[in-house]
């Protein structure tokens, strides 16, 4: 029959056509699920990159299990092409010395609607990418509040010099960072959320960048122990002597030709400040000041002044390790915390007061020595110098992250 076919020359060509259309629509059909699978691919390819910009993120506080559950929260709510089946996010992170590395990968199908003809049912889909974060960890000033104007400050004739260490501000304000008068900041970088007033007056090695975002608060989840009853109520230093940690409710004096050293551990100032004359010389290692209230009425602050002589330096170990100064986050907003003692103070690791209002001038200038302040607001108001040589200590870095894309 098909030989007679072949041969009759009556009428053949419509079975002709139709014989002949078959690649064609095979052809046509295969050209729309693949343009269909080509446009979930690049959809599918966007959210695994959007998913891993936004892992990197949050790497500093992600680890484990959390990045699988988060990542694939994260990549459904954003992929919304519901032609692909069987969808699989695999998410991986290795954290090295230098920061995280994820490796992101999708796979999925999509049935097709021509090409099953051909036997065809479905085109498989893969896509995958990966991102890199890293912080260099090189900050020492960090001021929290998110709108003051002035939230870092350098006032007067004041000369900062940050050695080796940069300055971060996050406060989203047109004058965040004021240099004025005759201030000189020098840094090894300076990023600001907002503006500058006296930018001439800031250099930095690294740069200068503002309209960045916030750098967090390395502390955020820092806490100190619990505590009960008064050790000492009213402490005044007056002469030559060693004390012990404990709770010292009404705070701590030092009048000026005292010299007292402070055992290692934990000092609750409940409800008194910090106050150390000039003249005084007060110095420890291993300690951590607690600013804090639970048997009295009100909250302490510092106050170092002018030729006092402060040398303290943080706990290595524990739940306090690298904090010299740790103020209670319930301290009302502005409380003022002044470190003036100028050249001979040295207070070594964090300055910690996420509230206060911290005023500034010391330290000891050496590219080895080790401070960190990080306060709601920073002011210097005289020579200041500082470094963040402070792997001897356990301090927490902190700087912007840097994240790019690798594949």
């Amino acid at each position: 029959m098909l030989a007679q076919f072949v041969q009759d020359c009556k009428a053949g060509v419509a079975p002709l056509f139709a014989l002949g259309a078959i690649p064609l629509v095979v052809s046509v059909g295969a050209a729309v699920d693949y343009g269909r699978a080509s446009a979930a691919r690049a959809a599918m390819q966007s959210a695994l990159d959007a998913t891993a910009l936004m892992l990197s993120k949050e790497s500093q506080n992600l680890s484990g299990d959390a990045f699988g559950m988060k990542g694939t929260s994260y990549f459904n709510s954003n992929f919304a092409r519901p032609e692909v089946q069987n969808v699989v996010v695999t998410i991986g992170s290795a954290l090295g010395s230098g920061g995280n590395t994820l490796n992101l990968s999708a796979t999925g199908s999509v049935n097709t609607a021509f090409m099953s003809l051909i036997g065809l049912s479905t085109i498989a889909l893969s896509v995958s990418s990966g991102a890199y974060a890293y912080s260099d960890g090189l900050g020492c000033v960090l001021s929290l509040d998110p709108h003051a104007s002035g939230a870092t400050t350098g006032q007067g004739s004041t000369t900062v010099n940050l050695n080796g260490c940069s300055l971060y501000d996050d406060s989203d304000n047109a004058t965040a960072l004021v240099a004025g008068g005759s201030a000189k900041i020098s840094a090894l970088s300076v990023g600001v959320v907002g503006g500058i007033s006296g930018a001439q007056n800031i250099a930095a090695t690294q740069g200068i960048k503002t309209g960045g975002g916030p750098v967090p608060d390395p502390y955020a989840n820092d806490s100190y122990p619990s505590f009960s009853s008064c050790s000492q109520q009213n402490y005044t230093g007056k002469t030559v002597e060693t004390i012990n940690p404990g709770v010292y409710c009404g705070g701590m004096k030092f009048n000026a030709g005292a010299n007292v050293t402070l055992n290692p551990g934990i000092y609750y100032l409940d409800g008194g400040g910090f106050a150390v004359d000039g003249g005084a010389t007060v110095s420890g290692n291993g300690v951590t000041l607690v600013f804090t209230k639970k048997n009295s009425n009100n909250w302490g602050t510092a106050t170092v002044n002018g030729n006092a002589t402060v040398t303290l330096t943080p706990p290595k170990s524990g739940p306090t390790a690298g904090i010299v100064v740790f103020g209670d986050r319930n301290i009302p907003l502005g409380t003022t915390f002044k470190f003036n003692g100028g050249a001979s103070q040295y207070l070594a690791g964090a300055i910690y007061v996420p509230t206060g209002a911290i005023t500034f001038a010391g330290g000891i200038g050496a590219s080895n020595s080790c401070t960190q302040i990080i306060g709601n607001t920073v002011t210097f108001v005289g020579n200041s110098s500082l470094a963040v040589d402070c792997s001897s200590y356990n301090t927490k870095p902190f700087s912007p992250l840097v994240i790019r894309l690798t594949s």
